[in-house]
């Protein structure tokens, strides 16, 4: 077999036999910043490189490792492959820091290459292409205790009673757009953190309105306040209430509709009779749930449901409450053995991770180094293959940019 050049790219060469290392290839982390409260400025920024790894040099120097890179994202970032939506770490706890893609690994000197026959190679392999990827960021609230139900049931009035927070509140619906977070008052026993989150409406898990977005931050609370209107004025049935948003929690996650659960009858100032709320409280007794007449407005029946909440919250362990199926852990392989030959347009088309490999390692200018080329396409099987597909003398084969023609 003789392969002749039709095509050269230029490359620089280290001469001699004392060739030193390229340097590794940095690697990227992601880690929590305290500062940090949103994501609003990967809208603007999108593209986040390693550096580099340096060249080797003479007399056996090493290159220097690329530094690595640290992405600073908020306290509740979960990190997903765009392609697959499979996560890649949660970044939860103050202070995580965790390795998202390795840097390449750095090429090797041409003194690598020497032998007794060959004592001043003048090829070397080239270092590793890093990996890149598409990844999608997900802010997801921490808290404790989320309190959820249709808009307007009152609860952002009773995250404001009870916490510092200062949500905005008004008679109409989706007053609230985006959840609101506070810490409890101790007077209510251990303080813990609540989230009022937004209205789920039917059709939420469906991407109904904001319903998505709502849904995934009740994702990390250890229990639910099931906030319910049962004062009457606006006609609504309270037990259909309560499973209309419980069909939406079982669509989005089965394991988010089996949370741990407290129903809370609200309204109960302005209850026109208590039809509605002896109704919801027969589905609790049948269900085994915990129910709790409150008034955020006059704050009747506070003190004994977040008093309770407490008591619950020290049963509950704190848990990674995402569900993961499988977390995806990137890596370079060790080895990169296969290769691929394709017929495009009546040229041969030798790609796959051996070949660019072994086309990192070539002088094409240099006659050893074309000899070595041409060994390892005897042994990594590549020349059986063509002579398989039927190449013939004068056909066109492609190795990457390189392209030869073939004679027997």
């Amino acid at each position: 077999m003789v392969l002749l050049l039709l095509e050269e790219r230029s490359m620089l060469l280290q001469v001699g036999p004392d060739g030193g290392d390229g340097g590794k290839g940095g690697d990227v982390y992601f880690e929590v910043d305290p500062d940090k409260n949103t994501l609003i400025d990967f809208r603007y920024n999108k593209k986040f490189k390693a550096k580099s790894g340096e060249n080797g040099s003479g007399n056996h120097c090493f290159g220097k490792s690329g530094e690595d890179l640290t992405v600073k994202v908020p306290k509740g970032t979960v990190v997903k492959d765009a392609e697959t939506g499979k996560v890649i770490a949660d970044l939860s706890v103050d202070g995580q820091r965790e390795k998202i893609l390795p840097g390449g690994r750095g090429g090797k000197g041409n003194s690598h290459f020497a032998t007794s026959t060959r004592q001043a190679p003048r090829f070397a392999q080239d270092g590793e292409k890093g990996i890149e990827k598409e990844v999608i960021l997900e802010l997801k609230l921490l808290a404790d205790v989320g309190l959820i139900g249709f808009p307007n049931v009152g609860k952002s009035t009773l995250l404001s009673r009870v916490t510092a927070a200062k949500p905005k509140i008004a008679n109409y619906h989706f007053t609230t757009i985006y959840p609101n977070l506070g810490v409890v008052k101790s007077e209510y026993g251990d303080s813990f953190v609540l989230a009022d989150i937004p209205g789920v409406i039917e059709g939420a898990s469906e991407g109904v309105g904001l319903g998505i977005q709502f849904l995934r931050h009740i994702e990390r609370t250890r229990l639910l306040l099931h906030v319910i209107d049962c004062s009457g004025i606006e006609g609504r049935n309270p037990v259909e209430d309560y499973y209309t948003i419980h069909k939406e929690l079982k669509n989005y996650s089965e394991k988010l509709e089996n949370r741990k659960e407290i129903i809370v009858a609200s309204k109960i100032d302005i209850m026109q009779d208590d039809s509605g709320y002896k109704e919801l409280e027969k589905l609790a007794k049948e269900k085994g749930l915990e129910i709790y007449k409150i008034s955020a407005v006059t704050g009747e029946g506070i003190k004994e449901l977040f008093t309770r909440v407490s008591e619950v919250l020290k049963t509950l362990p704190k848990e990674d409450l995402i569900d993961i199926d499988e977390r995806v852990v990137y890596t370079l392989k060790e080895e990169k053995s296969g290769f691929d030959v394709e017929i495009v347009d009546g040229e041969y088309i030798v790609s796959g991770p051996a070949v660019e490999r072994l086309m990192g390692r070539i002088n094409i200018g240099d006659n050893e180094s074309m000899a070595y080329f041409l060994r390892n396409i005897r042994d990594l099987g590549i020349e059986d293959k063509l002579r398989e597909l039927g190449v013939q003398e004068g056909d066109t084969v492609k190795f990457l940019e390189w392209e030869f023609e073939w004679y027997n």
